[in-house]
């Protein structure tokens, strides 16, 4: 018996095989899920070709998580998909232009920080509501975070749009919890993903990391990462929200 049998998941943020999104996805197959991806614009074909790589191929869904368009189609398109309901979605959006990030915290523009707080936080609140419909209760919203609590090197505005995220998951655990829908994050220590590797400098921030980690860290790994979200998404938290889990080796509890 799966950790996530019979469960009905929407997975966003599959660009490649090396996502964590992707890892999510293989692993709640692998734990009993059915599982609907979501893309748009140009990388919408590579999600489709990416899909073909999971233990069964999943349908792919426009969204667009800053269309209103697209958020307002969002539970009609699912239940085109065959899915009646959803007892869970995985928020793993992000986007910072590079004109905000890498030593650039002084020189940011409103116009481009309001791009990084709307994809990178007001989305979480996006994509609930426009899930809500179709959420289960004892239903689960889990994201991806890097912790906000400090100023990392090179992040800049993007460590501030994740403050945003990660107090946006708690407002929306209290307003969502009397409608049974849990909503936790899951705080990833550096991996380098695509959307990583975008980050101007990123290595200032992965470096030191496996020596700094009690248990170690394996910066290609996103597997520990992925059996977290997988947890979250299980009945075995019932009564866990606005939670935020830590899966960095330690790091967090570690002083210098």
């Amino acid at each position: 018996m799966g950790l996530l049998d019979g469960k009905k998941l929407l997975v966003t943020g599959v660009l490649t095989d090396g996502s964590i999104a992707f890892h999510v996805a293989r692993l709640a197959q692998e734990q009993g899920a059915e599982v609907l991806l979501t893309s748009f614009g140009r990388q919408f074909r590579l999600t489709q070709a990416i899909a073909r790589r999971l233990p069964v191929e999943a349908q792919v869904l426009q969204l667009d998580a800053t269309s209103a368009e697209d958020l307002e189609a969002l539970a009609g398109r699912v239940r085109e998909a065959g899915f009646d309901h959803l007892d869970g979605v995985v928020h793993s959006i992000g986007f910072a232009p590079q004109s905000v990030m890498g030593g650039n915290f002084l020189a940011g523009e409103w116009d481009d920080v309001a791009t990084a707080l709307h994809v990178s936080a007001y989305s979480l609140k996006s994509l609930a509501v426009a899930a809500q419909p179709l959420l289960a209760r004892g239903s689960a919203v889990v994201g991806l975070t890097f912790d906000a609590r400090y100023a990392w090197p090179v992040y800049d505005w993007m460590g501030v749009a994740k403050a945003a995220f990660e107090s946006t998951a708690r407002y929306l655990a209290r307003d969502l919890g009397p409608h049974g829908v849990r909503v936790n994050l899951v705080s990833a220590g550096p991996i380098r993903t695509t959307a990583a590797k975008s980050i101007p400098g990123f290595e200032a921030m992965e470096g030191g990391w496996p020596e700094r980690a009690p248990l170690g860290w394996d910066v290609t790994d996103p597997e520990p990462t992925a059996r977290a979200v997988a947890a979250l998404l299980s009945d075995w938290f019932p009564a866990t929200t606005g939670e935020i889990v830590h899966v960095d080796g330690g790091v967090h509890a570690m002083g210098l």
